[in-house]
C-alpha cells in the first residue's frame, strides 16, 4: 500500500500519556501553542498529497492500526499544524472533525524518534 503520510516524534509533552487512559492521544506539530505542548506528541509537521481514508493503515512504528473513520479536517489539520487527536475505539462514524478514529486494540509505545506514517 502506497505511503501518504510520515513523520517522527521530536518531544513528548510532559502530560501527553494523560490520554491513553481515554484511548486516545494528541499529536501537534513543533509549533503548538504552550498551553497544548505538554499534553501533546509533538510532530514533524509534513505535507499530506492525498486523502486519509477508512481502510488504510496508521502505524507507530511497528504497531499498526486499521482507520475505522477520518474526520473532516484532518488531513487538513494535519498537514498545516502537525494536530490531530487518533482514538483507538474503533469507531465507524467520526464524531470530531480533527480526529483520526482506528481499531480498538492496545495503544502503541511511542517515544522521541517514533515513527508515525500513514498507508
Amino acid at each position: 500500500m502506497e505511503k501518504v503520510f510520515e513523520t517522527n516524534v521530536i518531544n513528548i509533552g510532559s502530560e501527553a500519556e494523560m490520554f491513553k487512559s481515554e484511548n486516545m492521544i494528541i499529536l501537534f506539530g513543533e509549533n503548538a501553542p504552550s498551553t497544548l505542548s505538554d499534553y501533546c506528541f509533538n510532530i514533524e509537521v509534513k505535507n499530506i498529497e492525498k486523502d486519509i481514508e477508512k481502510g488504510m493503515t496508521v502505524s507507530f512504528d511497528d504497531n499498526t492500526y486499521a482507520i475505522t473513520a477520518v474526520g473532516d479536517v484532518v488531513k487538513k489539520n494535519l498537514s498545516d499544524l502537525g494536530h490531530i487527536t487518533i482514538k483507538f475505539d474503533g469507531s465507524t462514524e467520526a464524531e470530531l472533525p480533527g480526529t483520526l478514529y482506528v481499531e480498538e486494540k492496545a495503544l502503541p509505545t511511542i517515544s522521541i524518534g517514533t515513527i508515525i506514517s500513514i498507508q
